[in-house]
């Protein structure tokens, strides 16, 4: 078992940054592969960025160059930096753990393992 806990979420104007983590504990030893998603009302739950098993990064297209995902190891905890965030970005933001492979992109959602209870982002224009 995997528990992961989000937080860094808040309210920010369209231009802010926001840097969200996810600390990660249980049986942490094999999780090679991790992610970020977000899920505004009404809407699916998209990927946003992941670090796959071979430690790649895989980022949605409308989030590259714009957002940043990273990975402490050692402290057991995913980062997702956040610049010039956009009223777009408004969603609860879920950390995800644990994925079947995938040749291009984001994983999907349904890949995934373990949950977080996610953060909310809310970006005001």
């Amino acid at each position: 078992q995997v528990q992961l806990v989000e937080s860094g979420g808040g309210s920010v104007q369209a231009g802010g940054t926001l840097r969200l983590s996810c600390a990660a504990s249980g049986y942490t030893s094999n999780v090679y592969c991790m992610g970020w998603f977000r899920q505004a009302p009404g809407k699916e739950r998209e990927g946003v960025a992941a670090i796959v098993s071979n430690g790649g990064t895989r980022y949605a297209d409308s989030v590259k160059g714009r957002f940043t995902i990273s990975r402490d190891n050692a402290k057991n905890t995913l980062y997702l930096q956040m610049n010039n965030l956009k009223p777009e970005d408004t969603a609860m933001y879920y950390c995800a753990a644990v994925c079947g492979w995938v040749a291009f992109g984001v994983p999907p959602a349904s890949s995934f393992s373990y949950w977080g209870q996610g953060t909310q982002v809310t970006v005001s224009s």
